[in-house]
């Protein structure tokens, strides 16, 4: 239950997801390109609030592109705000307009 699975077509777009039964009840928005994992879109259905789903799709995502030697890309404001909030725990894959 609440297991994180990533949906990416050879083009290098998709997303991690979260279902729950048949029902896709959270989601983040990526595209894979070269080097860099883009993030667009972050979204939890609002009856599957207050789980802990979106960090749950964070770390899925984190854990993915260090495993992929990958760059992050944060355009989604969740991931952009948790990444400026923990800059410790993701400086290694950021990839920040500062650096």
């Amino acid at each position: 239950m609440d297991d994180v699975e990533l949906n990416l077509n050879k083009n290098g777009s998709g997303y991690f997801y979260i279902n729950e039964g048949e029902h896709k009840i959270a989601e983040m928005t990526i595209d894979v390109s070269g080097n860099e994992l883009t993030v667009y879109h972050t979204e939890v259905l609002p009856k599957a609030e207050g789980r802990g789903l979106a960090k749950k799709l964070l770390t899925s995502m984190a854990d993915y592109a260090r495993k992929s030697d990958l760059k992050v890309i944060a355009l989604c404001p969740y991931v952009h705000a948790q990444f400026s909030l923990h800059p410790d725990e993701y400086s290694d894959i950021w990839k920040n307009k500062k650096t």
